[in-house]
């Protein structure tokens, strides 16, 4: 049976960020991820994580300025003294919060810049972030994100991001399958998970179109989530959606995943 992790950046949003993990826990869910836990302080977030007796699956590195458009500063060369900060500032929550995972946000390609140039780059921050990343027991992991919810982003297709750990090398380096981002690349769902799966340390679900509930669209959720926990997926499935109207009111798709409590 699928794990389902609640995102809480994007689900129950009608709360203040702290009050989300006791939302989660009442509505079944054993385990959570959000994107930036920056603005809170690490110790706070894992007594939320320990009174409700939730898992963290993972978190996002800083991105930099995003009120600028800045979505990761792994594969600009001149932020490279950025990117180890926000290395060591993610790693540092990570051990407070027991987090297994930390997505390195590749960032916005800068069209003055070389592909190439940034390539090396990139490669060479995530050798450094996955080495510093496994003294401390946390697993790195690279997403694609589509070109029209993320326009300019350095990587797109799951093809890219697999190139990108062939030549890094690492193996503290994985892959973040968000299906949402695949139905709007290039669809083959299941068969890009079957090419990549021995490297998908997490997986995100969300609807297409609209990016809400994941009953909710073209792509059969039922099906692929079946698919996917057939072929022996150990990791955590995130929520990482937005509701179409009141998060508990749409979670009616999870029910047979989710442990009811309360």
């Amino acid at each position: 049976m699928p794990r389902l992790a609640a995102n809480l950046t994007m689900l129950f949003t009608e709360a203040p960020f702290l009050d989300r993990f006791e939302r989660a826990a009442h509505a079944g869910f054993t385990a959570v991820e959000f994107l930036f836990p920056y603005d809170h302080d690490a110790r706070e977030i894992a007594a939320a994580l320990e009174e409700n007796r939730l898992d963290l699956a993972l978190f996002n590195m800083p991105p930099g300025d995003w009120a600028a458009g800045e979505r990761g500063l792994a594969v600009d060369p001149r932020q490279r003294a950025r990117f180890h900060e926000a290395l060591a500032l993610a790693l540092d929550y990570a051990a407070v919060l027991g987090a297994p995972l930390i997505h390195c946000m590749a960032g916005v390609a800068p069209k003055e810049i070389d592909r190439r140039e940034l390539e090396e780059n990139f490669t060479d921050n995530l050798a450094h972030a996955a080495a510093e990343a496994a003294r401390r027991g946390v697993r790195i992991v690279i997403e694609p994100l589509n070109r029209f919810d993320m326009p300019g982003y350095f990587l797109e297709t799951m093809a890219e991001a697999a190139a990108i750990l062939d030549r890094v090398g690492s193996d503290n380096l994985s892959l973040q399958y968000d299906i949402y981002h695949q139905s709007r690349t290039g669809g083959e769902i299941v068969a890009t998970f079957e090419r990549h799966r021995a490297r998908i340390a997490h997986i995100q679900i969300a609807g297409n179109p609209g990016r809400h509930e994941p009953d909710c669209g073209e792509v059969d959720y039922r099906a692929v989530l079946a698919a996917v926990d057939a072929r022996g997926y150990p990791g955590f499935v995130g929520c990482e959606y937005r509701p179409a109207g009141r998060t508990e009111d749409g979670l009616g798709w999870a029910r047979d995943y989710l442990e009811k409590k309360g």
